[in-house]
């Protein structure tokens, strides 16, 4: 009995520390960063990693089925009591209501102590010695040029199918098998990016996923890179080299794609490239839009007709996902980033095109 008592004093104790750590990280970027982003999280994560990627299927995946399966099971059970015997259901709700309120606080604790706190970790410009300021539009313009040319010519060199549509020659699966070549090359810049880790996964449901509007996810508990391979081929490689990003403790998204775009740009082939890079177009060209509509119009006009084909294909496929579950699935989303204090300052184009706008005035 008394080992129990001090078992459940300890877990109290270290649930405390861990919500204390986790309200107070933010402040104290710098030594989260050397103390557990640097420290703590590689150690603990990469033999984790190591070990689930031994797995040829995404053990998040089943983890997630299992929970919801067992949530139903529940449910049902919770209903068919209410029915049959109230007082008794009534009673149990008093009992179990805090232990559920217990295992919430649990999980947030141990997202936080197994990858959370990388949300508190210096920024990725800070690290990698990239300035950021803030730039005009002109600025924008050119990057947006340079992006279009890169493009064009890497689309070139990628295989398209019947249709006239890009295609991973030798499929889905070995191109995650390949991934981290890119990771290899970029750390030798970037040394943060370096480390051994379990190769990116293809979720069995990811048609499913799609309706969720998600194209890929981490998963910290089992530090797998998720992958929708669901969605067509043209931007697969860069959003395999996404979650990777996440998995090596780079957890805010806009960091997430210009790691991305860093290590598709290093990977040795064009396909790894064209992705990367077109990814990067993307979203300046979303900024630029915003700012300069004439612009954005010059600058789209000299798009090539095989990009062309790919952006369509990639519109179409995903309009074909619309819906209610797409929008609820974008709030929990938004909201989840914003728990996680993912709110950029005043006059940035957005964290991934103020780190391009950086690289690109580097070069």
């Amino acid at each position: 009995m008394k080992h129990r008592k001090f078992f459940s004093l300890a877990v109290y104790i270290l649930l405390a520390l861990g919500l204390v750590l986790s309200l107070i990280a933010p402040r104290i970027p710098s030594l989260i960063e050397a103390g557990y982003s640097q420290s703590l999280y590689p150690r603990m994560i990469r033999p984790i990693s190591l070990f689930t990627g031994l797995f040829p299927f995404s053990l998040a995946e089943f983890i997630l089925i299992a929970s919801v399966c067992i949530c139903l099971v529940m449910l049902i059970l919770a209903l068919r009591t209410l029915v049959k015997k109230p007082k008794a259901f009534f009673h149990g709700c008093l009992r179990i209501v805090p232990k559920i309120a217990l295992l919430f606080v649990l999980l947030y604790v141990g997202f936080n102590m197994v990858w959370g706190l990388n949300y508190s970790r210096l920024s990725f410009a800070t690290l990698s010695g990239l300035q950021v300021e803030p730039a005009a539009v002109e600025d924008l313009k050119e990057l947006a040029l340079s992006l279009t040319r890169r493009a064009n010519e890497l689309r070139g060199l990628v295989h398209e199918d019947a249709s006239g549509v890009m295609v991973l020659p030798q499929g889905i699966r070995e191109m995650l098998g390949r991934a981290e070549l890119g990771y290899q090359r970029a750390a030798r810049i970037y040394p943060e990016l370096g480390g051994k880790y379990g190769r990116p996964k293809g979720v069995f449901l990811s048609r499913y996923w799609s309706f969720t509007g998600i194209s890929g996810a981490y998963f910290p508990f089992t530090a797998e890179a998720n992958v929708n391979v669901d969605q067509p081929h043209f931007l697969l490689p860069s959003t395999a080299a996404h979650e990777m990003a996440h998995q090596r403790g780079f957890a805010r998204e806009d960091e997430a794609n210009f790691i991305a775009y860093l290590t598709c740009s290093a990977h040795p082939d064009p396909d790894f490239q064209y992705s990367g890079v077109a990814l990067a177009l993307g979203n300046t060209m979303n900024a630029l839009y915003r700012y300069d509509r004439e612009a954005y119009k010059e600058v789209r006009s000299q798009y090539s007709e095989g990009l062309n084909r790919d952006l369509q294909n990639l519109r179409e496929y995903w309009a074909r996902f619309e819906g209610p579950v797409e929008r609820v699935s974008n709030r929990v989303n938004d909201t989840y980033l914003k728990a996680n204090r993912q709110q950029d300052g005043v006059h940035s184009y957005g964290r991934m095109v103020d780190l391009l706008l950086a690289e690109f005035r580097r070069r």
